[in-house]
């Protein structure tokens, strides 16, 4: 497992029957995790000091409990790179922390490749990967089919300093925009894609991770040529192992253009028990 271990305003506390206790800067979350199954005592104080909690219906969907007054939005730095937190619908904040395992190193691909270098970021959310890549040095193409997030992920570039970079913030359905760029022969060297389990795009297309991430990487390949360099594909889906994103990799991009596939769940440190809460898992092809 590859561990994000590098944050400072960062924290996964403790984790117990089915809950997070984080730190967000100086700001105390509890949020709901399916995966935290086990029960322990809890005993950190700050269980019970928390600013917020997120407390799910049993109807569906959930609500934020606020103990403590939390500001509209407030700023988190992973080294260089900053970005806005806020307490979302359905539990986020905007950021998967652990996913700077990746950030890590895109921009080690990105610094290494003695060039420019071309990113598409899909499915980008709030576009931190996006402004690790600019960063970086990269030009960026990112694309969700949010105008809200992609709002949002323009304002953490503003945050970060790089809103003067080379980058395209693209409104749209993912699916599509990838055809239409084979359409009018654009290539990438990094393609970012972090799918949602389930979603809807902003016409209500209808996308469900396990019936269309093979179709979808195969499509992305033509979007790749001999001298790209990394496919990056993350999954949040318990019902898609790391194993099973490699194979579909291997047979959808590396049977078209070589190179090596790998997989690793990856995961945050919890600081009360120093074991490790697996919080996903990420497929990377590269051109080797």
């Amino acid at each position: 497992m590859r561990c994000a271990d590098n944050w400072k305003d960062y924290e996964l506390i403790d984790c117990s029957g089915g809950e997070r206790l984080e730190r967000w800067g100086d700001k105390i979350l509890i949020r709901p995790d399916p995966q935290v199954i086990w029960q322990s005592d809890k005993a950190n104080e700050l269980w019970r000091r928390a600013d917020a909690r997120y407390e799910r219906s049993k109807s569906g969907g959930g609500a934020w409990q606020v103990y403590h007054k939390l500001p509209e939005a407030w700023v988190v730095s992973y080294g260089n790179l900053h970005f806005g937190v806020k307490t979302m619908g359905f539990k986020h904040t905007g950021i998967f922390p652990e996913q700077a395992v990746n950030w890590d190193k895109l921009c080690e691909l990105i610094r290494g490749a003695g060039r420019p270098v071309k990113v598409l970021n899909l499915f980008g959310y709030t576009g931190c990967a996006t402004i690790a890549c600019l960063k970086a040095g990269a030009s960026v193409c990112h694309v969700d089919a949010s105008k809200g997030m992609v709002q949002w992920a323009k304002e953490n570039a503003k945050l970060s300093g790089v809103d003067d970079r080379p980058v395209r913030w693209i409104v749209d359905d993912c699916f599509k925009f990838v055809k239409r760029e084979i359409r009018r022969g654009n290539r990438y060297d990094i393609i970012i894609m972090d799918p949602p389990s389930y979603g809807r795009g902003p016409n209500k297309e209808l996308w469900r991770l396990e019936d269309q991430i093979f179709e979808f990487c195969q499509t992305c390949a033509q979007l790749l040529d001999e001298s790209s360099i990394a496919l990056f594909l993350n999954s949040y889906s318990t019902g898609l192992s790391a194993a099973v994103m490699q194979y579909v990799l291997a047979s959808s991009i590396g049977s078209a253009l070589g190179g090596t596939t790998k997989s690793d769940e990856i995961g945050l440190k919890v600081s009360d028990s120093q074991l490790i809460l697996s919080c996903g898992a990420t497929a990377i092809w590269s051109n080797e």
